[in-house]
């Protein structure tokens, strides 16, 4: 039987919002087997289309779900470590499966930071919300409350703790004396956009007048105060007292049809209404369908309508009459902390979730900062973030060191001062160390306490966005240097022990220890401390633009003994019971979230173990990094400067080590020297070679001279022959003569070698020639894209003549290590004929060499002679200790 309804706008009544609880000295081994060959392949070049469809053959597979997907490709057979990828598969499966109980996606998952820590609410109140399962109460204290454990504390029931360990605190804002409460949920204010907007006047009564008059029609409303009007009258009619009452009295319904005439033919002589003209008119079908006739015109208008929250926003208040009606519950840059009770006793830490942090006048505890400028002056984002190039040239950098003065340089000192000296030296990314918040400034701000704050050593975190906002506009992308591996074990200002319990954030027992660092190492399989972690992640990309993350020390998290074992590349290594999961997932989880947050941020793996399928996609059983660091060319030429006589260096071993993984050339960074070289006690590369040479000293001058050149070369072979990301260390550029010593006890806290001198720039000698030479490299690989092109062709390899020559591109690299023999003619082999030209030659004069190059020695013509398996060759002259490119400039016919 069909029914009559009239359709009416709907009514929005209040509703509250509920909150959604939301390096280590290893011995390694490659593990991968490749061959290379000393004379060029004769097999002929792919055509273009070829190229295409396997580079989309190649991408469809990957696209494929595969746990062991990446073995086939590398030539890596081994069945226990493929099982071990199937178990990993599933365990990553099974942890997304109870992670969907309580998130809906991996990106809310890492979304934590959105209702934890201090929030501003448009009910003129701040919600603080905190993870600590093992504290039977919270409060939050600080300036705003006399530092009152129990002014603002987490109440009984739903909006206290829940069954997770959350806390929930509400942060009243205070009303002004003589100022009344607002008397309807829906007057908010709005503290961003309408600062100037005052009190309208307008009162909720008025307000509702105006609704009535000028969106209901006449007669519509009347429904709306009388909701149950029609039904109770139906109801009084059928079963009232005056009403049939029985079932014999009541007799037989008519269809809807027939009631409906009956109806309209008794209110035919009413007056006319504005009510909505609907007739239903039963069709008789089985299934009771019927039709409704309605006025067209009526229609339309009806549905050209809007709801009435329109007129609500009338009621919206700006910031200015928030100031004047209330005082802030917690105002900007007030100093708080949460209080705990817990089995142990009552606990004072800093938030988890913290964004500013601060320590007191003795250094000994810290405060968490409120931090919420006022609108008018909060930092506003002026650059879009650059394209990624195909080709990283990455300066490494600290904040702290980065200025003359022995002491800690800031945020805008080194946006003023050291982002023009970049972009001068040709880099296109800047990586920064130390800038999450850690108390002690030696380790370097690897020992982090406080994760989603800027450290407030160098400035605010306004000052850090400006700092990325001008590196944007410079055209260079903003990476940190992340510390996800472990944490400080401090207790007043860390994570340890947060919530009196010892696995909160961390494991317990060894495990949740590093062996020689003294850092503790998060509980990565649970889920909290992922939520926790993810969420970090995707906070710095979200609030400060950042491009990129290298993650730190990975054996400290990924084995259970830190990484501090010998390996022999063996995959049993890589998949036994010193292997941790659950830190392997959380790196499959991280690199998922952060691509699909951000399709072109770049990560990038440090670890000296290789761990294989470190830059694999995570559909083929990888772990999803798009780089992975080679230490192992770092430590080579480290070795080779303090302990082998450059005569006895081997050419093999060079060229083995910086081309150790062919199969991933394209996903290899590779640096000369970073800050691992230069700080603590250790020397740079600089210091080694020329840093304790006397100018007056016999000899000084071809001492200087040798260290200089084989300075440059070694920086050339490392840029030019490895992968697509190049790394440089902060003044390495220019051959900075000191190694860095953070301030200690044993150095009596001085910050003397913690900085940078960059006055050495502007005397025009040693220091400005090498600093022109690496811009020119730089310069090089912007002109020619030489690290964007495929891993070069190393076709002369000599040892005795301590000789290296490869092809890359349209260029031609020949190094002359030899420290005393020079060449009039040497062979080298080339594809093509015709005249090739000096294009950068490390022994020019403006680089501080000799130039013992001649104008008409820059131009050689190939000699129709094969040599290193090519059909033709040019005889070149090598000077000892001298590199030279050289580029095809004229085609010759034969």
């Amino acid at each position: 039987m069909a029914t009559f309804i009239l359709a009416r706008p709907l009514v929005l009544s209040p509703d509250d919002r509920f909150l959604p609880l939301p390096s280590s000295g290893l011995r390694r081994t490659s593990i991968y087997t490749s061959k290379w060959s000393c004379s060029a392949s004769g097999k002929p070049k792919p055509k273009k289309f070829d190229r295409l469809v396997k580079k989309t053959q190649t991408e469809n597979r990957r696209d494929t779900v595969d746990p062991v997907g990446f073995l086939a490709e590398l030539g890596i057979y081994d069945k226990a470590f493929a099982q071990f990828l199937r178990e990993r598969h599933k365990a990553v499966k099974d942890l997304k499966e109870k992670m969907s109980g309580r998130f809906a996606s991996l990106m809310e998952v890492s979304s934590g930071y959105e209702l934890l820590g201090m929030h501003r609410h448009w009910q003129h109140r701040v919600d603080f919300m905190e993870w600590a399962p093992g504290a039977r109460y919270c409060s939050v204290i600080g300036d705003f409350n006399g530092w009152s454990p129990t002014e603002n504390s987490a109440k009984e029931g739903l909006h206290g703790r829940d069954d997770y360990g959350y806390w929930f605190v509400i942060l009243e804002d205070k009303l002004r004396d003589g100022e009344e409460p607002d008397k309807y949920y829906f007057q908010e204010y709005n503290y961003v956009d309408d600062y100037d907007k005052g009190d309208s006047g307008v009162t909720a009564e008025e307000l509702f007048k105006k609704m009535n008059d000028e969106y209901w029609e006449p007669g519509e409303d009347r429904f709306v105060k009388s909701r149950f009007e029609i039904a109770s009258k139906v109801y009084e009619e059928m079963f009232g007292p005056n009403g049939p009452q029985t079932e014999e009295e009541l007799g037989e319904i008519p269809d809807a049809e027939t009631r409906y005439k009956a109806w309209k033919e008794s209110h035919k002589d009413d007056p006319p209404s504005n009510l909505p003209p609907c007739d239903v008119i039963d069709n008789g079908k089985e299934y009771d369908i019927f039709n409704i006739v309605d006025d067209p015109v009526w229609r339309e208008k009806f549905r050209a309508k809007k709801p009435p929250l329109s007129y609500w926003l009338e009621m919206r208040k700006g910031r200015k009459a928030w100031l004047k009606k209330y005082k802030p519950a917690i105002p900007h840059g007030s100093r708080y902390r949460v209080y705990f009770n817990t089995p142990n006793g009552a606990l004072e830490r800093i938030p988890a979730w913290a964004t500013y942090v601060l320590p007191d006048a003795d250094g000994e505890q810290s405060f968490a900062v409120h931090w919420e400028p006022p609108p008018e002056v909060v930092y506003k984002w002026k650059n879009k973030r650059p394209e990624v190039p195909k080709s990283l040239r990455i300066y490494e950098c600290h904040i702290g060191i980065s200025g003359s003065d022995a002491k800690i340089s800031s945020f805008s000192d080194f946006t003023a001062k050291v982002l023009p000296h970049i972009k001068k030296a040709g880099y296109n990314v800047i990586q920064i160390v130390g800038v999450v918040e850690h108390k002690d400034y030696s380790s370097v701000g690897y020992k982090v306490t406080n994760l989603f704050a800027v450290s407030s050593r160098f400035g605010t975190p306004d000052d850090f966005k400006h700092l990325v906002d001008e590196a944007h506009d410079l055209g260079m992308l903003v990476f940190l240097d992340i510390v996800h591996s472990y944490a400080a074990a401090e207790e007043m200002v860390g994570l340890s022990l947060f919530d009196g319990t010892n696995d909160c954030y961390f494991h317990t027992g060894k495990r949740g220890y590093h062996k020689f660092w003294g850092t503790r190492i998060f509980k990565y399989g649970d889920i909290d401390v992922l939520h926790y972690l993810l969420s970090n992640l995707k906070w710095w990309v979200e609030e400060y633009q950042i491009d990129g993350f290298q993650f730190h020390s990975l054996p400290s998290m990924t084995y259970t003994h830190n990484g501090f074992a010998s390996f022999t590349g063996d995959l049993e290594e890589y998949c036994n019971q010193y292997v941790d999961k659950d830190a392997v997932i959380y790196l499959i989880l991280a690199n998922e979230m952060l691509h699909e947050l951000h399709p072109n941020i770049v990560t990038i793996a440090e670890d000296a173990t290789l761990y294989p399928g470190l830059c694999e996609p995570t559909a083929q059983g990888g772990l999803g990094f798009d780089y992975y660091v080679n230490l192992s060319v770092s430590e080579m030429w480290s070795w080779f400067l303090q302990h082998v006589p450059d005569h006895e260096w081997s050419m093999d071993k060079i060229v083995n080590t910086l081309t150790s993984n062919k199969q991933s050339a394209d996903k290899m960074l590779t640096y000369a020297e970073n800050h691992n070289q230069s700080i603590s006690g250790g020397k740079s590369f600089a210091q080694i070679l020329f840093g304790g040479i006397k100018e007056d000293a016999p000899g000084s001058k071809d001492l200087m001279l040798a260290g200089c050149s084989l300075y440059k070369m070694i920086k050339l072979i490392t840029f030019t022959i490895s992968g697509r990301a190049y790394l440089n260390f902060m003044g390495n550029e220019f051959g900075h003569p000191n190694r860095v010593e953070f301030p200690t006890s044993s150095n009596d806290f001085s910050f003397s070698l913690a900085n940078r001198q960059w006055d050495l720039l502007m005397d025009g000698g040693l220091h400005s020639n090498l600093f022109s030479f690496d811009k020119d490299m730089m310069m090089l690989d912007e002109e020619k894209k030489i690290l964007a092109r495929r891993a070069p062709k190393i076709h002369h390899v000599n040892n005795s003549n301590m000789v290296i020559s490869y092809i890359r591109g349209p260029l031609v690299f020949i190094f002359n290590f030899h420290p005393e023999n020079s060449y009039e003619k040497y062979s080298i082999g080339v594809e093509e004929v015709g005249e090739y030209q000096v294009i950068l030659d490390t022994d020019e004069i403006k680089y501080g060499g000799l130039g013992r190059l001649k104008g008409d020695q820059c131009i050689q013509r190939t000699i129709n002679r094969r040599a290193d398996g090519l059909r033709t060759c040019i005889e070149v002259p090598l000077p000892s200790r001298t590199a030279q490119v050289y580029t095809l400039s004229r085609i010759m016919r034969i």
